[in-house]
């Protein structure tokens, strides 16, 4: 994904241009104490308070006609406990920095999402993941959460300290306070061996257990209108580091897979008709390849072409019958989509609200080019993956509410028990969190 979200004549709007707000004042604090007294302040006045990393949500999450509270200021490292293999790292870090810094200091996350534009705290608060067989998210990674509540306090939690607040703090919607610093296990930095090629859909299908068990990160994308695949399959190794040539690297990574890619999806918002024949197209363009490199440059690239997304998680055993449903659903509903499906999976973890919070997940992403039209598609997507009691991403285009969370996730009531207790007066709440929790 590109840059951050943007501001114009006071209006704030998200990386994906579908979610806007006009907060009453911004606040950017150089200190916990400051971000501490905005909040109290805020109190005073009567205004609700949320804070907005980089904008790469397609939710409306961080959105607020209050104050709205700008991180950036709260960046860098904190602490490195090389005893206890962890660091501590303000909230306002972007990943890209985190994952620099610890690669500097012989150490890395064990496993971390595509992208790393985001901000620490906005990437753990709405959920945010890679693929791993039994490594989980970037917030299952988390030992300790900081954060400022309500009332304008610090409060600090750990499997030790305040566990109920651990236990669902880790993805905290940004419902329960803002967080200001975060405690990550860490290890030493290893290497991955990456294995990227074309693969028949019905043949990963087929085959998707396996591949899940026998690689330690499998993902998938599929190319809607196609029979075609792209795998990915990343493995530790022993070295040595044999990167992607730095020249193939600008011409698959850089001018195939976003340059050209942008170009067909201009032609494909103009001319509908032409989409079906540019997916073909694009099914073939990038060619397999093996490479082996440190894990930031392994399990992230670069996304400059903007789009919006949904994304649910399923039961992985399901996973399988809902991308059949999902092939037929294009097969017959006359739909043009120019964007590949991406398929992930996550063991199961113990955060109240995880997608993946007590059962083994996989995650079906769809995606629509921005300012081409994604009701319809999403619409009937989201009619599978509910079927299926699918989990959506915090962060990503959904309809669910409250409702439909309590059903689907068994410790719902502890959450917004704990959210009772934290923010009684809802100094957090938006018309996101309305509909998610409740009022």
């Amino acid at each position: 994904m590109g840059s951050t979200a943007s501001a114009r004549n006071g209006t704030w709007r998200n990386w994906g241009g579908n979610v806007s707000a006009r907060p009453a004042r911004e606040v950017t604090p150089a200190s916990v104490a400051e971000l501490a007294a905005a909040v109290r302040g805020a109190g005073e006045d009567g205004l609700t308070v949320k804070a907005v990393g980089t904008g790469h949500s397609f939710t409306s999450i961080a959105a607020t006609s209050g104050v709205l509270i700008r991180p950036q200021l709260l960046t860098g490292i904190r602490n490195i406990d090389r005893d206890a293999m962890t660091v501590t790292v303000e909230a306002g870090t972007p990943l890209k920095r985190l994952n620099l810094a610890l690669a500097r200091e012989g150490l890395s996350l064990t496993n971390m999402g595509d992208i790393m534009e985001q901000t620490v705290s906005g990437a753990t608060s709405t959920g945010t993941h890679g693929t791993g067989r039994e490594s989980a998210s970037i917030a299952a990674q988390i030992r300790g959460v900081e954060l400022v509540t309500a009332d304008g306090s610090v409060l600090t939690c750990s499997a030790e300290e305040n566990p109920d607040v651990f236990a669902a703090a880790r993805i905290g919607l940004g419902a329960l306070g803002i967080v200001t610093a975060i405690t990550f296990a860490v290890e030493p930095v290893f290497l991955l061996t990456a294995r990227e090629e074309p693969m028949p859909l019905d043949r990963v299908l087929a085959d998707f257990d396996a591949l899940w068990a026998e690689n330690e990160h499998f993902e998938f994308y599929w190319f809607p209108h196609t029979s075609s695949t792209t795998t990915k399959r990343n493995n530790r190794s022993a070295g040595p580091a044999r990167p992607v040539p730095r020249a193939r690297g600008w011409f698959e990574d850089e001018f195939l897979s976003n340059g050209v890619f942008q170009g067909v999806q201009w032609i494909g918002r103009s001319l509908p008709a032409a989409v079906p024949a540019i997916a073909r197209v694009s099914s073939r363009a990038l060619s397999a390849r093996t490479y082996t490199d440190l894990p930031y440059k392994v399990f992230t690239s670069p996304r400059r072409v903007r789009f919006v997304e949904m994304e649910y998680a399923v039961p992985r055993a399901a996973v399988t019958g809902v991308l059949r449903e999902l092939r037929a659903l294009v097969e017959r509903s006359g739909l043009r989509v120019s964007f590949p499906v991406e398929v992930r999976t996550a063991p199961a973890d113990d955060i109240t609200l995880s997608t993946a919070s007590g059962r083994d997940s996989a995650y079906v992403a769809v995606h629509m080019f921005r300012g081409t039209p994604y009701q319809a598609y999403f619409t009937a997507a989201e009619r599978i993956f509910t079927a299926h009691e699918g989990r959506p991403h915090w962060g990503k285009v959904h309809t669910r509410d409250a409702s439909y969370f309590a059903e689907v996730y068994p410790r719902f009531g502890e959450f917004t028990a704990l959210r009772d207790r934290l923010d009684p007066d809802r100094r957090f709440q938006n018309d996101y969190l309305r509909r998610v929790l409740g009022s």
